[in-house]
């Protein structure tokens, strides 16, 4: 086994480069499929850490430039919003609509 293999590529879900490359090697063709097959981006930073070098595994593996690979979905983290911030916003709009 490469020392490389066991390198993490995903930090924040502790995927490793065996990992994105077995999942590869099993059919995933696009940075979307590595992420549903591995959780490679998943994690608390969405990618923002990975995802080039998921990309570079990827597209070393099929044999093309990064530059041909599939676009992938990119979508903001999500952050816990607490009941009190959500019931002080519905307040806020309530009484904005009786001033006005």
């Amino acid at each position: 086994m490469n020392s490389d293999d066991e390198r993490y590529i995903c930090r924040c879900e502790e995927v490793t480069e065996k990992e994105i490359r077995e999942a590869v090697r099993a059919g995933a063709r696009t940075v979307t499929e590595v992420k549903r097959w591995t959780r490679a981006g998943m994690g608390i930073c969405q990618g923002r850490s990975c995802k080039r070098l998921v990309e570079r595994i990827l597209a070393e593996e099929l044999g093309v430039s990064p530059a041909e690979l599939e676009p992938s979905t990119v979508r903001p983290p999500i952050r816990p919003v607490s009941i009190s911030a959500i019931n002080m916003e519905e307040t806020r709009e309530r009484n904005d609509r009786e001033e006005g």
